[in-house]
């Protein structure tokens, strides 16, 4: 066996890092209509299952256009994962009427299902199709442009079609609770997640929709985890879906209390080590850590710590001044939300229209906005006038957009900032008492 047949059958091509993977890609990229390129259209039709899935993961990635004619033919390929693979290739980068005519053609439903999701609005003109998933993919489309007067028949058909489609259509739930959001049906994702939760043969696309309407909506955990919890008992055996949306609900901060009854008999992880807290530094100390810092700096550790030293025992020095000038206003981040309330401390009320203006802006900045609430609620009654800021963030209804590698990460990220704008909240108001 020679090279690259070797690194496909052996795993080394599909594995990131490897050599043989970066070979592999120089080889294609360097020249797509050379001989690996050639190659690797030849082992997507390999004896072994496992090449032909391995080749087709590649080409897919890799050759794109170029591999669609060899994908078409391994539709009805022996081998589920190998047709799943090809369907999704196909789908990708095949011609609309390669699509269709795959679809027309194929028995496979898993693969038809793949093939229909690949097609877009387009599958909206499949409502009559003989298989489930294919219907309720096409009334899902409908749904996401239909006027209300058509929301309640749509939602009937898609009811009658979800046991039943949820068997070759994978997160059948995500997807129509991600309709439902484009449509600001919350309530209605509520409703339709209990009608789910209650039927057995339902109650998997439920969960998926309960989950998703968790991860959209703040108030979804809140209202849905009782019916979670209480279909999670109910079950005889383990259920993974049921199992991650109670988890995903119990990420809400709100729910936990609004339910805190509920949950008292559910075992819960044990809470978090706390982290040692820096040892408290003296003037003196902090002095002579700037002293070795440079007038420009930009970023500094522990900040507020050395400022706030500096400030309990007296005024600033003209250089220290000059540092904490740097980084309060030279970039956004970590180090301007922490010195932003020192720079007040500093040069008093006159500052404080300019200081706000470079805070509020980076509230809802999930990756640093915490940083500038807690700079907020350190500032106390000054920063009264970002209230309506605080406030707005408070009253979102939808969670902050995230780019986080999870869903639950993002939605974890989410509350972190909720919590965070409710201490800001209560940290002013209650300086003004």
């Amino acid at each position: 066996m020679t090279w690259p047949d070797e690194a496909v059958a052996d795993g080394s091509a599909t594995t990131p890092g490897h050599p043989s993977r970066s070979a592999l890609f120089t080889a294609v990229h360097g020249d797509p209509a050379g001989p690996v390129a050639t190659r690797l259209l030849h082992l997507a039709h390999a004896e072994a299952p496992h090449v032909r899935r391995a080749a087709l993961d590649l080409l897919h990635i890799l050759a794109g256009t170029r591999a669609v004619d060899a994908a078409l033919t391994r539709l009805d390929d022996p081998d589920a994962g190998v047709r799943h693979r090809a369907a999704r290739l196909v789908g990708h980068f095949g011609r609309p009427d390669q699509v269709r005519a795959a679809l027309a053609a194929v028995p496979d439903p898993v693969v038809r299902t793949l093939l229909a999701a690949s097609l877009g609005p387009a599958v909206a003109r499949l409502g009559d199709d003989r298989l489930a998933s294919v219907r309720f993919l096409a009334r899902l489309h409908l749904l996401r442009t239909a006027p209300p007067a058509r929301w309640r028949a749509l939602d009937a058909a898609l009811l009658a079609d979800a046991e039943e489609a949820a068997f070759h259509l994978e997160d059948a739930g995500r997807l129509w609770a991600g309709a439902l959001h484009q449509l600001a049906r919350e309530q209605h994702a509520y409703d339709i997640a209990a009608r789910l939760l209650t039927a057995p043969g339902t109650r998997g696309v439920g969960a998926e929709l309960a989950r998703e309407a968790c991860h959209i909506w703040r108030a979804a955990p809140v209202a849905l985890l009782p019916l979670l919890v209480r279909h999670q008992s109910q079950e005889t055996e383990t259920t993974s879906v049921l199992d991650k949306a109670v988890a995903t609900a119990l990420l809400s901060e709100a729910a936990r209390r609004t339910h805190r009854s509920l949950l008292a008999e559910l075992p819960y992880p044990p809470p978090p080590v706390a982290m040692t807290a820096p040892a408290p530094l003296t003037a003196a100390s902090a002095a002579l850590l700037l002293a070795a810092k440079p007038v420009g700096i930009v970023r500094l550790r522990r900040a507020g710590d050395i400022f706030g030293a500096l400030l309990d025992a007296g005024p600033l020095s003209f250089r220290q001044a000059a540092q904490l000038y740097n980084l309060t206003f030279h970039r956004p981040g970590r180090a301007q939300a922490e010195c932003a309330p020192l720079w007040l401390r500093h040069a008093g009320p006159a500052a404080l229209p300019q200081l706000l203006a470079l805070m509020t802006p980076h509230l809802a900045d999930y990756a640093i906005g915490t940083y500038y609430l807690a700079g907020l609620a350190r500032m106390g009654r000054d920063a009264r006038p970002a209230l309506p800021a605080v406030t707005a963030l408070i009253d979102r209804r939808t969670r902050i957009p995230v780019n986080d590698s999870t869903r639950d990460g993002e939605t974890r990220i989410d509350e972190r900032l909720l919590a965070a704008a409710l201490d800001t909240r209560r940290a002013i108001l209650a300086d003004l008492r």
